[in-house]
């Protein structure tokens, strides 16, 4: 009888323990490093000889590269497809043809756009496993009652299959037929190009049946080398030193692609170019008297190398029109236009991948990666400035495009707000941290890779401090998201032992920094009291998060001044709701309020919680109530030179659904010790009338002051956007009566304006 822990056993066994191991993920999707069994390798379909030769594209109004209407390509000429019995295994087998693992979803009814020319396919019927479209069941190639308005489109999945070689099956040039390759990189060939991070510039390089290939220059074009620089994260290309390729091309002989490259600039996306003529071969020679392409990119503010001498020339620090807001990560977000002073949001009719890549590009990103439509990334407040923007690709503003501004009578709201995915320069950082232990790659233990002694380890994050602006740059980092809670204990999650050891520590972060590393931490000499291991600090993330904003013109509207006796405040004194002089105030005196109403919508992507679970609230024995917060809003007056006169402080007492969207169900209520939180896309309402709502001014002398809200002040609870927590107005106050003017929220006004209310908060996170 064989050992139990004989060889075979032991490989069995650990077989079992990977597959099980592979299996924890198979619902939540695979982290990058994880093989995923469900992908096969490609293998060249062998088509019976009957079988009618045709291509596929996808082609429309995109918002995605690997999205668009399918068309065909038959007895020279392009058309369409019916949505008539059109299923998801139809879709699959159209993905699999263009070289994606699968799709995501179909669309009928011409979501992309009518198309033209004949309807080649309709009443298709495919069981998901043939090789082209062209063997799917169908009433025959041509024979169609369909009309363009029913022009069927797809959405394939990002993931190529591997190994994917593109096959062109006609013999004929076919006009604008796209190109489907399983991979393109920039790689690096001079030696002082290496080692730089992100690489900028080399040869480009197409991976097609498993391989990687160079291409041609004998007909590169400069929009060639655009695209390029776009799909890698770059807004621009330059001119480089071609005498150092050629000798570089002597020493190794290239490996050509079969094809040249047709891309006309605007393009967000290799696919999205056509293919060139074939290279004729002869022999081993098969460019003629060219050379490997090669592109040098020019990298955005963000991403450009140090020093930044010759790029502070270039670009000068001035007032963007643009900007993005509500993203998770660096060249993601709601997209908004400063215009007349004021920033607005741009409404989603006709948003597509030109216009979003206008915005990327001005932002210093490359291409877009995806055109964001209905409010995806969250709502904005404020005017909706621009509808039906149509851009050209080649605008250096999304302010050049042609666009609408009449967006009342065209019904635009921010449901109906834009966003964009840009792409961005691949910087490395994921793989200087990881999280482990956790039972999802989306939560775990920080460890982060430092540099000791000359050589490179893994160690653990210093726990004291630890909060949610951190937690947020680590989840950015990692692309998991927003944070969605910070941990100063993991003990729960057992890291990788060799990791115990803390290599970080004194971390500050602002919570916009790219990378951990950015933020402000002790050098070489670390101080943790607690140590690592099990105080080491820890991350959970999540794909969406809330968003408080609060409604500047409720707070304007309902201010007012009371007089109300200390013997009616006792409450709100044991609450620490009145100023400092109040210790020392006859019971038959008055104090001085400054009233008002809060109205807090949750305008983000997902419900507003608590940080504690009810089990934790506080009691609050005089007003009869739980505080799920103690600290949930700031109220603070300021004078004109930014010094504090007066303050006040709101604990969330009661956080519920007061009102909500139209067809959004309320969820939260406080009413018999319910559940608190704020539903997205419904408002919670402070009335004026409740305790602590409000500034004790008993001492404040008439005067002009602004007045400043902070929803969420100690970022207990993560969000997508801390920028709009605050709101700002002007005030006077003549020692009888005031007035409460020109209240927006912080940031949402041009930089002249903010600058009129000195020294205090702006939508600029500064580090605590």
């Amino acid at each position: 009888m064989p050992s139990p822990w004989s060889l075979p056993c032991l490989l069995i066994k650990l077989a079992c323990l990977w597959g099980l191991c592979l299996a924890q993920y198979e619902i939540i999707g695979y982290p990058p490093g994880y093989p995923d069994p469900s992908i096969e390798h490609y293998t060249a379909p062998v088509l019976p000889p009957d079988t009618p030769r045709i291509q596929l594209r996808l082609a429309g109004d995109k918002r995605k590269h690997n999205e668009g209407r399918v068309e065909v390509y038959y007895e020279g000429e392009w058309g369409t497809v019916c949505d008539d019995d059109f299923t998801i295994h139809n879709a699959h087998v159209v993905c699999r043809e263009l070289g994606y693992v699968e799709a995501v979803s179909w669309a009928p009814s011409s979501k992309y756009g009518k198309g033209e020319g004949r309807v080649w396919f309709d009443n298709v019927h495919c069981t998901g496993t043939e090789k082209t479209l062209a063997l799917c069941d169908s009433n025959g190639i041509g024979v169609s009652d369909c009309k363009h308005t029913e022009d069927v489109g797809v959405l394939c999945s990002d993931r190529r299959i591997p190994g994917f070689k593109f096959i062109n099956t006609l013999t004929n040039n076919i006009d604008n037929l796209n190109i489907h390759v399983e991979d393109v990189r920039i790689r690096a060939i001079l030696s002082s190009l290496r080692k730089r991070t992100p690489v900028t510039e080399g040869y480009v390089e197409i991976k097609d049946g498993g391989r990687w290939r160079q291409i041609c220059d004998e007909e590169w074009t400069q929009m060639n080398s655009h695209v390029i620089c776009g799909m890698f994260g770059f807004p621009g290309e330059k001119k480089y030193n071609t005498r150092v390729y050629k000798m570089f091309a002597r020493r190794r002989r290239p490996n050509y692609w079969d094809y040249a490259v047709n891309c006309t600039g605007s393009e967000a996306h290799l696919s999205g170019c056509t293919l060139g003529k074939a290279l004729a071969s002869k022999g081993n020679q098969t460019c003629g008297q060219g050379l490997p392409v090669v592109v040098s990119c020019v990298p955005g503010r963000s991403f450009a190398p140090a020093p930044m001498t010759g790029f502070r020339k270039a670009f000068r620090h001035e007032q963007p029109l643009v900007r993005l807001r509500g993203g998770a990560v660096v060249g993601e977000g709601r997209v908004e236009v400063l215009k007349n002073g004021e920033w607005g949001t741009i409404c989603d009719d006709k948003w597509n991948l030109l216009a979003a890549t206008v915005v990327c590009r001005e932002l210093g990103f490359g291409s877009a990666k995806e055109a964001l439509n209905g409010g995806r990334l969250g709502q904005g407040m404020g005017p909706v400035h621009l509808n039906e923007v149509e851009c050209t690709g080649f605008e250096k503003s999304i302010t050049e495009c042609s666009f609408t501004m009449d967006n009342e009578s065209l019904g635009c709201s921010h449901e109906e707000d834009a966003g964009v995915r840009c792409n961005i320069p691949a910087m490395g950082f994921q793989q200087r941290l990881r999280l482990s232990g956790g039972r999802s790659p989306f939560e775990g233990r920080v460890e982060v890779q430092v540099e000791k002694n000359g050589s490179l380890v893994w160690g653990t994050v210093c726990s004291d401090g630890w909060g949610t602006m951190e937690a947020m740059v680590v989840c950015r980092q990692l692309g998991l998201g927003f944070a969605s809670s910070a941990f100063q204990e993991s003990w729960y999650w057992m890291g990788f032992v060799n990791a115990d050891a803390v290599v970080m520590s004194g971390v500050k972060c602002s919570g916009t920094e790219m990378s951990l590393s950015h933020c402000l931490h002790h050098g070489e000499f670390l101080s943790c009291p607690r140590g690592g291991g099990r105080y080491a600090a820890g991350v959970s993330c999540s794909e969406t998060a809330p968003d408080l904003v609060l409604n500047p013109q409720v707070v304007e509207e309902t201010t007012y001044l009371e007089d109300r006796p200390m013997f009616m405040l006792q409450c709100a004194y044991e609450e620490n709701c009145l100023a400092s002089s109040a210790s020392s105030t006859p019971a038959n005196s008055f104090r001085r309020l400054l009233r008002f109403s809060s109205q807090i919508h949750n305008n983000g992507q997902s419900d507003f919680r608590p940080k504690l679970n009810r089990e934790s609230w506080v009691w609050h024995d005089c007003h009869r109530h739980y505080h799920s917060m103690e600290v949930f809003t700031h109220y603070d007056l300021f004078s004109l030179n930014g010094t504090k006169v007066a303050e006040g402080h709101k604990a969330s007492f009661c956080l519920e659904d007061s009102e909500c969207d139209e067809g959004i169900e309320k969820r939260y209520e406080c009413a018999n010790f319910g559940d608190q939180g704020i539903t997205l896309g419904c408002w919670d309402t402070y009335r004026h009338d409740i305790d602590c709502q409000w500034v004790d001014i008993t001492d404040v002398k008439p005067g002009d002051y602004i007045f400043q809200v902070q929803l969420n002040p100690n970022y207990e609870v993560p969000e997508s956007d801390f920028s709009n927590n605050i709101v700002k107005c002007r005030v006077r106050y003549d020692g009888h009566r005031i007035w409460m003017y020109s209240c927006h929220i912080g940031g949402s006004m041009s930089a002249e304006v903010e600058d009129t209310f000195p020294g205090l908060l702006s939508n600029q996170v500064t580090h605590r």
